[in-house]
């Protein structure tokens, strides 16, 4: 991509070693990689195809609903097919600008999927606090303005990783011992001064993050307050119940992120091939689970999700 601006000495290959250690094996985790992977995506087009046919779906928490399957199906293809080429086929090199590109579709799945779950939180918010008036404050027109808003935080804040590091100089050795180009990965690469990449990265991640965080953290704090001043035990549980899905996904994307971040850059105790695993499961799991947790936990979709499997 001409827009990262190469030098002429970054014109070269970098070589993604996959699993360093379990190169034996690569065979043999291709097999729940490649599952893990098709499955993520039967479940997310699903969810794309059955609100996009079903005008009774076409509300609010279904478009937030679409959103996140459209990330995670950018996030996982992203990094997947590549990770398989690496398993299958032994095709390890990858050029610079493709790596730079990789990371940059990488990095903006991974916190546009943070804006559509802080925005989710909110929508549960606003259906528990304020029933009568969920449909006049979030109408569809505004939940597509909130995720062009998210949107664009994401491109503003990830643009900068790709762009620093093209200006980098590149050491001869152009291993990475990675299935995929993390921005440190590639950082870890360079000869020159990475301390602005490094302190960029590691700040930008835990600011966004961390405010996603507090936004989620403050909307149950006002949904749990709502909650304990409802009278009937089983208004407690309906509104409880509606949470259950949202709670799910959050368990199992933010802890995982975080794990990911810091054994980067501060777990030189725990094995590169355990931390390379689990960083590829951060980006396999959640888009395999999500649309399931969604389909069990509400029944409006699991409906029509039933409706054209049976058809069929």
């Amino acid at each position: 991509m001409s827009v990262f601006n190469l030098t002429p000495s970054d014109s070269s290959t970098f070589i993604l070693m996959g699993i360093p250690g379990l190169e034996a094996a690569h065979i043999w985790i291709s097999i729940p990689f490649a599952m893990f992977y098709i499955v993520g995506l039967l479940g997310n087009f699903t969810v794309l195809f059955v609100v996009g046919k079903e005008k009774t779906l076409h509300k609010p928490m279904y478009l937030l609903l679409c959103m996140l399957a459209f990330t995670e199906i950018i996030t996982s293809t992203s990094v997947v097919p590549k990770a398989l080429f690496i398993f299958w086929f032994n095709l390890k090199g990858i050029t610079v600008a493709g790596c730079l590109t990789q990371m940059f579709f990488l990095h903006t799945g991974s916190m546009m999927h943070s804006a559509v779950l802080v925005t989710m939180a909110f929508d549960r918010y606003v259906a528990i606090c304020n029933p009568l008036r969920y449909a006049t404050i979030l109408s569809n027109a505004r939940i597509a303005k909130l995720g062009l808003v998210g949107l664009i935080r994401t491109i503003l804040f990830i643009l900068p990783l790709p762009l620093l590091l093209s200006r980098q100089p590149f050491c001869a050795n152009h291993i990475i011992p990675h299935t995929f180009c993390d921005h440190m990965a590639v950082a870890k690469m360079s000869c020159g001064d990475i301390t602005v990449n490094r302190t960029y990265g590691l700040v930008m991640a835990f600011i966004v993050i961390g405010l996603d965080l507090t936004l989620v953290a403050l909307s149950y704090g006002l949904i749990i307050r709502a909650v304990l001043r409802m009278n009937s035990k089983e208004a407690h549980q309906k509104a409880l119940n509606t949470c259950t899905a949202h709670i799910g996904v959050m368990l199992m994307s933010y802890p995982s992120f975080f794990f990911s971040t810091l054994t980067y850059r501060f777990g030189q105790g725990i094995a590169p091939h355990i931390h390379i695993i689990l960083a590829n499961l951060y980006l396999l799991l959640p888009p395999m689970l999500d649309p399931v947790i969604y389909g069990v936990k509400t029944k409006e979709l699991r409906d029509k999700v039933g409706k054209y499997t049976c058809r069929r």
